[in-house]
């Protein structure tokens, strides 16, 4: 294989070079245009300089890379607005044992997450979780963070979607799904594994001083809170239906209204014609506040129904890449079919899943 002339070897350089600061520094002060932009001029730079041609250019484009990393933000982002990772966040704290486990939790949570729904997607969302857990717990969020970092990491190496330099490695060597995942996912299982150990000999001094002084802090709210807040508890008050307390106030609101007594010919009027009773005609807010009540329960069913058919085409995205399915165009049909049933413009979603590429 020939050398290239060093001319060309110097430009493609100076163009790479180009490409790797505004990759790494995005907002630098001589061409503050971002990774996207950057990238853009990385790529044209190689073609201006005659490094490679058009053609290559274009030829080195893989639409199913392309396709099956668009596929996976797509599906995150609507697993996020079923409140699936917030699911997940809530194993953070359920019986929890002490600081050490809640960082065994984390690490193991944002592996499983980022191995299925991308590093980036893992790291931007369990964040905000992972620090309200911690001042939850009266903790110190660094080494928690440090284990949602690298433990997204990780984890991520264990499946073709976890992250893009895995998604080169399967498409580009016909990797099925099943078996890069069978492949590596006892190494990055040892892995989490270790890093969970890592963290915890680190932060060992921090978290355990942080454990007495929960205790402490717990028993302080307990002596010093305001107790008057549980003299009043709802089974020590008198209950009323709500509809009828509403009525009656209503009705003795409008009888003991002034402007009600001086118009009294007025809603006679009002009453004969409709042919109602005067009681019938302050039941108006009851059968406003029953309306209101079928409305929010049949909201709540609706986003019950949408959130199953979300966790179901994921679900069924999964068994397809597991079945050996194409990983591109099965993606892109999970995202595409939540697309449907969300029956909503879809260019939020768009953006936001632009946004975390």
């Amino acid at each position: 294989m020939a050398m290239a002339p060093l001319v060309k070897v110097v430009l493609g350089t100076f163009a790479f070079a180009v490409f790797l600061v505004l990759a790494v520094f995005p907002a630098v002060p001589f061409l503050p245009i971002g990774r996207t932009a950057g990238s853009l001029l990385g790529a044209v730079l190689m073609v201006i300089f005659q490094v490679i041609s058009p053609s290559e250019a274009y030829a080195s484009i893989d639409l199913s890379i392309l396709g099956l990393l668009f596929g996976t933000i797509v599906v995150s982002v609507y697993l996020e607005r079923a409140d699936a990772f917030m699911y997940l966040s809530k194993l953070l704290s359920w019986k929890s044992l002490g600081a050490k486990d809640l960082v065994c939790r984390v690490c193991l949570l944002s592996a499983i997450s980022s191995a299925f729904f991308t590093n980036d997607t893992s790291c931007m969302i369990l964040t905000e979780f992972v620090l309200k857990v911690a001042k939850q717990h009266n903790l110190s969020p660094q080494p928690f963070l440090v284990a949602l970092a690298s433990s997204s990491n990780i984890g991520s190496s264990a499946t073709p979607i976890g992250n893009p330099q895995n998604l080169v490695v399967a498409v580009n060597g016909q990797i099925p799904f099943l078996t890069f995942f069978v492949g590596i996912a006892p190494a990055a299982l040892v892995g989490v594994l270790v890093n969970a150990v890592a963290i915890i000999c680190m932060y060992w001094r921090e978290l355990s001083s942080h454990l007495k002084e929960e205790e402490d802090a717990n028993g302080e709210v307990v002596a010093d809170g305001d107790t008057s807040f549980y003299r009043f508890l709802p089974a020590t008050l008198p209950h009323f239906p709500r509809s009828s307390f509403q009525e009656r106030s209503f009705v003795l609101d409008m009888q003991g209204s002034p402007s009600i007594h001086g118009n009294s010919a007025y809603f006679n009027t009002l009453r004969y014609r409709s042919g109602v009773s005067e009681t019938d005609m302050f039941r108006v807010p009851s059968i406003m506040l029953e309306t209101a009540g079928n409305s929010s329960a049949s909201s709540k069913w609706k986003a019950i129904l949408w959130k199953s058919c979300v966790y179901l085409v994921t679900l069924g995205m999964l068994i397809a890449l597991v079945m050996g399915v194409n990983m591109s165009w099965t993606a892109v049909t999970a995202a595409v079919a939540l697309m449907v049933l969300d029956f909503k413009d879809a260019q939020p979603c768009l953006e936001k899943a632009r946004h975390q590429t």
